[in-house]
């Protein structure tokens, strides 16, 4: 393993990721799979990156993430935030740039709980008049 790694925590919905940044070469792997092959979507793939890409740090670090709970859109967020914080852990200078894109800010929306009498949290039965 190697002596310099770097840790951040995301968080976005119902998903958690743990990161660790290794100085390398840009590869990024997810629960043990290549981004191209976790995540099919583009748009994922470029919200994963975007602090690297801010930060201009894209080919210098490695990036090692676990992720559990949540759907694809919700992993890619809480990467996002883990790999924003990991990135202020390996240097402070960075705080200003990420903090101007929102990349340090948890995103606090959750899904709305079921309400009783209603079907979804807001959707309820169709009316009929007869």
């Amino acid at each position: 393993m190697s002596e310099v790694q770097y840790l951040g925590t995301g968080r976005r919905k119902e998903s958690i990721a743990r990161v660790r940044l290794l100085p390398g070469n840009g590869r990024i792997v997810i629960d043990g799979k290549e981004m191209d092959e976790y995540f099919g979507l583009e748009t994922l793939k470029l919200i994963v990156r975007q602090p690297l890409v801010a930060t201009e740090t894209e080919g210098s670090f490695d990036v090692i993430a676990k992720v559990q709970g949540g759907g694809f859109s919700g992993q890619a967020g809480a990467i996002r935030h883990g790999i924003a914080r990991a990135l202020l852990q390996a240097d402070d200078e960075y705080r200003p740039v990420l903090k101007k894109n929102g990349y340090l800010t948890r995103d606090p929306r959750m899904k709305e709980r079921k309400k009783c009498g209603l079907k979804k949290a807001r959707r309820a039965p169709q009316f009929s008049k007869r």
